[in-house]
């Protein structure tokens, strides 16, 4: 039910859902998820409410209790109260380990990575991996791309370029063999963004080239402006900046979050 590149359609298919008259435990799990959607759409009062509603119920099943406390953590998270998702996250973790529900303990321990800062949330990130790698469940091993793709960019921003590199490089491995086309251009972005970051900038631009060749994309046009500009071509990298200002700035996200990188953008590109 869920796209998570459109939280509006994903909102509308929960509503759906919960009309068509489930209850007990499917309709908590409904309700938390439409929370996320709505936290997603940065609609955070409304997402608390449906979370309030479904934490009022007299009794909650594992499953339930587990989903309330990761989106309960999540919306926490988006809506900028770091410190108070945490124990969120970490209830969640406890309960899914408790109720076998490897799935979901991969999915706390890899937000707890995120949450934490530094070499916290690289110990977090190994934790989830060796959830979901030891795990029976398709649905828990699917989270070795993710928590591989996170965990290279917790050690590049801790300047470790070279092993960002090598988790990114297994991240798309794991994404080519899941066959899912989004998120192998997503993996093979990423790499190109590493090389960058190593000063490779004519290997790093030959992939991001090849990613051009797709649908057009604000964060491909972003790396091709860096890319061109560190290689000494200021004028090709102004309308790569152009159109990748013009297509980030319709990101709520980025608007509200990192305000200096849309405006260096702009910058770059010489537009008011």
């Amino acid at each position: 039910m869920w796209d998570f590149d459109q939280p509006t359609v994903s909102e509308e298919r929960f509503r759906a859902a919960l009309a068509s008259g489930v209850s007990g435990e499917d309709a908590a799990v409904l309700r938390t998820q439409l929370a996320r959607a709505l936290g997603l759409q940065r609609r955070f009062d409304e997402a608390a409410a449906e979370l309030d509603a479904v934490a009022a119920a007299p009794e909650l099943t594992p499953l339930a209790k587990v989903y309330l406390d990761l989106e309960r953590g999540r919306l926490l998270n988006s809506s900028g109260r770091r410190a108070e998702a945490g124990p969120h996250f970490r209830a969640a973790l406890e309960e899914a380990e408790r109720a076998s529900l490897d799935h979901l303990a991969a999915d706390a321990a890899h937000m707890m990575a995120i949450i934490e800062p530094g070499e916290g949330g690289i110990e977090w990130a190994e934790r989830a991996l060796a959830i979901a790698e030891a795990s029976d469940d398709p649905r828990a091993r699917t989270w070795v791309g993710s928590v591989t793709h996170n965990l290279g960019w917790t050690l590049h921003d801790l300047g470790r370029f070279d092993e960002a590199v090598a988790r990114w490089r297994r991240a798309l491995e794991f994404r080519e063999e899941q066959g899912d086309a989004e998120l192998i251009r997503i993996g093979r972005w990423t790499v190109a963004r590493g090389l960058r970051s190593l000063g490779r900038y004519d290997e790093a631009l030959e992939i991001q080239r090849g990613l051009a060749e797709g649908p057009s994309d604000g964060y491909v046009d972003e790396e091709l402006g860096e890319l061109l500009l560190a290689l000494g071509r200021p004028e090709e990298a102004g309308p790569h900046f152009g159109r990748a200002h013009e297509a980030l700035s319709a990101d709520a996200w980025l608007v509200a979050n990192e305000p200096d990188r849309l405006k260096r953008l702009a910058d770059l590109a010489g537009t008011d």
